[in-house]
């Protein structure tokens, strides 16, 4: 059994919540420059007085629409500045936020309106709010609904129309840190949504800690693109360390406006999954190769001096041809692709799946500090991160400072801290049977830590494969590797009680017609296209690669099967943050899976 401590705890104010710091701070400094929301082409600055006068506003509306602290509003929105202004006001009156990832099914958000005893719902469009009120025909104490997209933030707020800032402060004056702040519900990948209980205390505590590890990125007046879905834990808590911090966020549009956005805004950070990583690069491989030979040639010498000049820096000493190529790449190639990025980019940090060993060593090399961290939504997001002045890739850092990581006989990693949630809402049973009594959290997940604390995520005990010789099997490195390859999205190892691991492969939709493009074969019939007998015999390759790297005879792919599409969220078959759905993706591909052991 191995334990280790994060070192160099940061004291937090117990009297003081972050929802509290954030108004006392607009009062002192309004014109400090907090927000940037979308206007036309470009992005409209707001200073902190205007974005606490609205926190204020909806505080005052929500009191005035007669809700109680401790009551429970939930909010259905992809990530914009509404959801901040909400999220605060909901907590400067002693109520509980409850956030719902705007891709759920009607029926799964009602579930959760209905399991966190919601007074209230905040939906983005009327198509989410239609969805609900058709599901909500059963007793329900949620009989307020604001629509974002038909002015339903400013309804809200005209429901404060006579309550004075006396009674938000009085509300707030009463807020301690043992209260609950917030709901967050699972992304389900194993089962059904359980709610997390997090107070104002999980949340203080883990972004006090968080900002320690990576301070110097998180200098007042620094900027953020915010995109990742802030109904979920890691986007959450960069929210409200931003704030906390001075650093501005900007509101992205959506995913179809990424791409112009960075380039208009210019952040000097930003948060990511691994997935936006592997297409920027699979993206700007696909433009060099489509230049000609000589091009090609130059963008994959580039991209081999990068991860070069990462592992050998990585070392502490970097060969002088090394520097030479990579100062010479720096001209020629890497400042073309930070430009990708907005040119400003200097960090950032990765989370919510494994990252691909080689694709962090090609960005550090282009310019791009990259920062892994692990956690989960029942450690209030980050358990573990890499600190700017020591990180070690492949790993996911050492535990936050203050807070304890042990690995269990079995392999799994266990979690004890002030990040530590309080437990499932409403599940009793199912809390002690991850929370012991003295407040160690059993992840389910599995991992190593090393002799200087840095940990490495595994995998999943609930995803490990036994073959029927009663090998137990890991799959996540099999699958990391093979996420990597520009035209696989989403791999799915298979093989529990089967005589070998076979695979599903999910193809990135946009980068298999730019495949077919390019060899003069048809895009109109994408599930034809992935019969195809070139398709295939590339995918083979990539398998046979994956296969050179195993340890184990066992651990090989034995064969594989191309899904007819790729696997989508609105389909149920990934979470909210691009996570596969083991189960329903193996039950719903099943006939795949018999054919791939049919002549075992």
């Amino acid at each position: 059994m191995r334990e280790h401590h994060g070192p160099g705890e940061v004291e937090v104010d117990r009297d003081t919540t972050l929802v509290a710091r954030l108004l006392a701070e607009a009062d002192a400094h309004p014109s400090r420059e907090a927000v940037a929301v979308r206007d036309g082409e470009g992005f409209t600055s707001w200073g902190l007085g205007e974005l606490a006068g609205q926190i204020r506003s909806t505080a005052r509306g929500l009191i005035g629409l007669g809700v109680q602290p401790g009551q429970s509003v939930v909010i259905m929105s992809s990530t914009r500045v509404e959801w901040t202004i909400i999220d605060y006001a909901i907590w400067a009156i002693g109520a509980v936020t409850v956030p719902v990832h705007e891709t759920f099914t009607p029926e799964r958000a009602a579930s959760i309106i209905d399991d966190s005893a919601a007074v209230a719902a905040v939906f983005e469009s009327e198509e989410l709010a239609d969805g609900f009120r058709a599901e909500a025909d059963r007793p329900s104490g949620c009989d307020h609904v604001f629509v974002l997209g038909s002015d339903g933030l400013a309804q809200l707020q005209s429901l404060g129309d006579g309550i004075d800032d006396d009674a938000v402060a009085d509300r707030l004056g009463g807020l301690r840190m043992e209260q609950t702040a917030t709901i967050v519900y699972t992304s389900g990948t194993t089962g059904r949504p359980k709610g997390c209980v997090w107070t104002h205390g999980n949340l203080a505590w883990t972004a006090a800690q968080s900002v320690a590890t990576v301070d110097e990125m998180l200098d007042p007046g620094r900027t953020t693109l915010l995109f990742l879905p802030l109904a979920h834990a890691f986007a959450r808590l960069i929210q409200v360390a931003a704030l906390d911090t001075g650093v501005v966020i900007a509101y992205s549009a959506g995913p179809d406006e990424l791409e112009d956005e960075l380039v208009r805004f210019r952040p000097d950070f930003f948060l990511a999954v691994p997935r936006v990583f592997e297409k920027l690069l699979a993206r700007a491989e696909h433009q060099a190769h489509a230049g000609g030979a000589l091009r090609r040639g130059l963008f994959d010498r580039a991209v081999a001096v990068a991860e070069a000049w990462s592992r050998e820096d990585a070392t502490g000493s970097v060969r002088a041809s090394t520097r030479l190529q990579h100062a010479v790449f720096d001209r020629l190639v890497y400042r073309r692709m930070r430009e990708v990025l907005g040119g400003r980019v200097t960090h950032a940090i990765v989370g919510g799946d494994a990252f691909d060993e080689r694709l962090a060593h090609v960005f550090i090399g282009l310019g791009i500090t990259i920062l892994e961290g692990y956690g989960q939504t029942e450690t209030t997001g980050p358990a573990a991160l890499n600190r700017l002045s020591a990180r070690r890739i492949g790993t996911v850092g050492p535990p936050l400072p203050g807070a304890t990581i042990r690995i269990a006989d079995d392999g799994e990693i266990l979690v004890r801290g002030e990040n530590v949630f309080q437990g499932y809402h409403g599940k009793e049973e199912q809390t002690r049977e991850v929370l012991s009594a003295d407040g160690w959290l059993a992840t389910g997940d599995l991992g190593e830590l090393d002799d200087d604390g840095f940990l490495r995520h595994v995998g999943r005990k609930k995803e490990m494969i036994v073959t029927s010789t009663g090998e137990n099997i890991v799959p996540t490195e099999l699958e990391n590797q093979l996420r990597a390859h520009p035209l696989i999205s989403h791999p799915l190892a298979v093989g529990d009680g089967r005589p070998f691991i076979g695979m599903l492969l999910s193809l990135d939709h946009d980068q298999l017609a730019t495949w077919a493009t390019e060899r003069d074969k048809s895009t109109d019939d994408p599930q034809k296209l992935t019969q195809d007998q070139e398709l295939r015999a590339e995918m083979e390759t990539a398998i046979d690669e994956v296969n050179r790297t195993v340890s184990r005879p066992v651990e090989r792919i034995g064969d594989f099967r191309i899904l007819p599409r790729e696997l989508r969220i609105d389909e149920g078959e990934l979470t909210p943050t691009n996570k596969v759905k083991r189960e329903v993706v193996e039950d719903r591909y099943q006939d795949l899976i018999d054919d791939l052991y049919q002549d075992a």
